[in-house]
């Protein structure tokens, strides 16, 4: 029932925006060995998402084309993540054996196998695979072995009259991470050692595409002799002349991997998770500044929320466009709290503003 009527509020949603491509994920591991994925979240619409809880012994069932049952599995492993529009699945989050799960846009590029009697007792729908590999799973190692034994079916949702489009971003708690797109009808899985991810196009053709950039690096380039000429640079970030700034995925994903593999190193896990926050500041989109019209109606994409994880810790940490403040989510503490059911925590808030006026020294 949760389902069905978050699929019609979808709905209704979507017929009034268009989705958005830009969501940005990177990560950093700190001295002690905490791993911890960020990413942000972009939308044209407020997608209203919640923290949802599974804890481990749920059984959860798949979604087929026609509105039919798929893969009915009960999961091994409680998770806590993102959600959207009070649809029971997480397309964020981390479970309790410290796996990250992240679904990531992936328009023009992502196409699903088609969906049979033969293959309905496996077949969940797109936004549901986060929920089978964070309930089943424990490690990378375990969904290279795994992630494709379900198949990926396209439920069209009316409103955007396709199944969306996405690909998916998996890290564990010893560094690995891999990123699996469903390409061509079948799914696909890339080892990922930087641990990024953005859009379209494939991550290969991404990976690719930094060989354009290998000129870059955090250093400052030094003095140039031309003759009787020193030419010398104006300020500070000359060795990163050249990074590109707009906010298309090609251009996100290098400067992920340019802001990921330059940043200072963090001692814990906790100071890693701050500084993957302030990293993806760089990648916050103002409302307003990415536009696109649909059907006649503008609509711009922005960065609805933020999330950080530290795989070590057990903790998923969050803020949003109305509340900038960082919150956290403790996985052991929710999911006994959830007492064995899939509950909700509340993620939208009004961002405080603290008045110091008076806090002299």
């Amino acid at each position: 029932m949760i389902r069905k009527l978050a699929q019609a509020a979808l709905a209704a949603t979507l017929a009034l925006a268009s989705p958005a491509q830009a969501c940005t994920g990177l990560r950093l591991i700190a001295a002690d060995g905490g791993v911890v994925p960020g990413r942000t979240l972009e939308f044209g619409f407020d997608l209203k998402s919640d923290v949802v809880v599974i804890p481990k012994g749920v059984t959860i069932s798949g979604s087929t084309p026609d509105g039919g049952k798929g893969i009915t599995y009960t999961t091994k492993y409680g998770a806590v993540g993102a959600n959207a529009l009070g649809l029971p699945d997480i397309i964020d989050g981390v479970n309790d054996q410290g796996l990250y799960v992240g679904l990531f846009y992936f328009p023009g590029y992502g196409s699903y196998a088609d969906a049979t009697k033969e293959n309905a007792s496996r077949a969940l729908a797109p936004y549901e695979y986060g929920n089978w590999l964070l309930g089943n799973f424990a490690s990378v190692d375990e969904v290279k072995a795994n992630f494709d034994k379900v198949v990926i079916v396209p439920v069209v949702l009316d409103a955007i009259k396709e199944a969306p489009p996405v690909h998916f971003v998996v890290h564990d708690r010893s560094g690995k991470s891999v990123v699996i797109e469903p390409v061509d009808k079948t799914l696909k899985i890339y080892d990922n050692p930087l641990g990024v991810l953005t859009n379209s196009p494939t991550f290969d053709w991404h990976m690719t595409n930094l060989r354009n950039y290998i000129n870059l690096t955090a250093t400052n380039v030094p003095p140039v002799d031309l003759s009787s000429v020193k030419l010398a640079q104006f300020g500070q970030g000359s060795g990163m002349h050249g990074l590109p700034g707009d906010f298309t995925p090609p251009s996100r994903l290098v400067r992920a991997v340019a802001f990921s593999q330059a940043a200072a190193p963090s001692q814990t896990a906790p100071e890693a998770v701050l500084q993957v926050f302030h990293i993806l500041n760089n990648f916050d989109i103002p409302l307003g500044a990415v536009r696109e019209a649909h059907e006649g109606v503008g609509n711009a994409d922005y960065t609805l929320w933020t999330s950080v994880a530290d795989l070590k810790n057990l903790k998923w940490y969050f803020k949003t466009y109305n509340d900038q403040s960082i919150r956290s989510v403790d996985l052991p503490a929710a999911i006994a709290a959830a007492k064995g059911k899939i509950r909700f925590i509340k993620m939208d808030s009004k961002q405080p503003v603290q008045d110091v006026s008076k806090a002299l020294k």
